[in-house]
């Protein structure tokens, strides 16, 4: 492993939220539940009246782009902020809301921080002890030397934060957060310094980790495969709103809205004038329910949601549009191709398995099935 410096967090105030009064044992699955949820800074509205309920034991991803509130929902759930409206219950029990406000330490609550926030004068060791005080010394080194070891980092135990590179220090805190076993785990952009093999085993470590203490979490990301990969549900927040929420494929096959969409697809997008309730494409007539005639709509056909066949040796019989490939780009195990198709004003992106040998300048017939494609109104962008 690198041993490349990296320069610690010296925030130990917050670093001293990730220790609620807890036990290194499994605790009782809790309920986390936010009640139309508001956070204001001065005009500035960052939660917009949020509304969520987190069965006991579910593991819930925060979805959403950089300043849509993701953070701001975890801070007022860990109590490091007071909402400025609605209240957050923990097995239904106020922890914030008009007449109460508990304290951070006594809501059994972990909360790992972005920015890892360890604590450069301890060990690696006692920062990951660090939650277990209420364990006699022996037991709480013990309980912190089995975490780290399954992280693999054990053999850093004695050494200090600065020596170890960023994923690593990502690690410790991240096994520092759930040694203490909480009943509520919070985790903000837990494997965003990762690379991509160590993310993923340590997505897996993490869920298993999760699921064998039986912690209620909700897990911030900005990543769409993160949060279908680590969510028992998926819950999308926009401008401080939550715009939709449910498991990994309602939310891929039935997207409320085109922002949705376009997180968890790459898709063309075609204007089409409303006429008679529906658009006429090339593709053939796609109904439009619920937008009105004389309006525009959008189709959006995903890039693995169109079919491709080479023309060659009697291609003129096959069935789909003529399309020629303008453009192959070599991507691993898929090709990204642009196919200039008849009937489209612009090409369609299209990807496919890089072993179709589809190459610049072959001409192929495209099928699009009406049934896999999704419409918005052109004005809901």
């Amino acid at each position: 492993m690198s041993r490349d410096k990296a320069k610690p967090d010296t925030t130990p105030a917050a670093a001293s939220l990730v220790v609620p009064r807890a036990r290194a044992a499994a605790t009782f699955a809790a309920s986390l539940t936010f009640e139309a949820v508001e956070r204001r800074y001065g005009e500035y509205l960052a939660l917009a009246g949020v509304s969520l309920d987190v069965k006991p034991g579910e593991v819930v991803c925060l979805l959403g782009p950089s300043g849509c509130g993701k953070t701001t929902l975890l801070r007022v759930a860990a109590g490091i902020e007071k909402p400025s409206g609605g209240r957050i219950l923990i097995n239904d029990r106020e922890m914030a809301g008009p007449s109460r406000f508990v304290p951070p330490e006594e809501r059994g609550v972990g909360l790992m921080f972005q920015d890892f926030a360890l604590f450069p004068h301890l060990k690696i060791l006692d920062n990951v002890a660090f939650g277990l005080k209420q364990l006699p010394k022996d037991e709480a080194r013990r309980e912190a030397l089995a975490i780290l070891s399954r992280f693999g980092l054990d053999r850093y135990a004695d050494d200090y934060p600065h020596i170890l590179s960023g994923g690593q220090q990502q690690r410790v805190a991240l096994a520092r957060a759930i040694v203490p076993r909480p009943a509520v785990m919070l985790m903000d952009e837990p494997f965003s310094g990762l690379d991509v093999q160590l993310r993923e085993s340590m997505q897996e470590e993490t869920l298993a980790l999760l699921r064998e203490t039986r912690a209620t979490s909700i897990v911030v990301t900005h990543n769409p495969e993160e949060a279908m990969r680590m969510g028992d549900r998926i819950a999308v927040l926009r401008a401080g709103r939550l715009v939709q929420s449910g498991q990994a494929e309602d939310l891929y096959r039935h997207p409320a809205s085109l922002f949705v969409a376009r997180l968890f697809s790459e898709i063309n997008e075609i204007t089409f004038p409303v006429r008679h309730g529906a658009i006429d494409t090339p593709a053939g007539r796609i109904p439009t329910p619920g937008i009105a005639n004389g309006r525009d709509a959008i189709l959006c056909i995903r890039e693995r949601g169109v079919g491709l066949t080479a023309s060659g040796g009697g291609g003129h019989s096959r069935p789909g549009l003529s399309g020629r490939v303008l453009h192959a780009k070599f991507l691993g195990d898929v090709a990204r191709l642009e196919i200039g198709v008849e009937g489209f004003d612009k090409p369609l992106r299209v990807r496919v398995d890089e072993g179709e040998g589809l190459t610049k300048g072959v001409e192929v017939k495209v099928t699009i099935d009406p049934k896999t494609a999704l419409i918005f109104p052109a004005d809901s962008a």
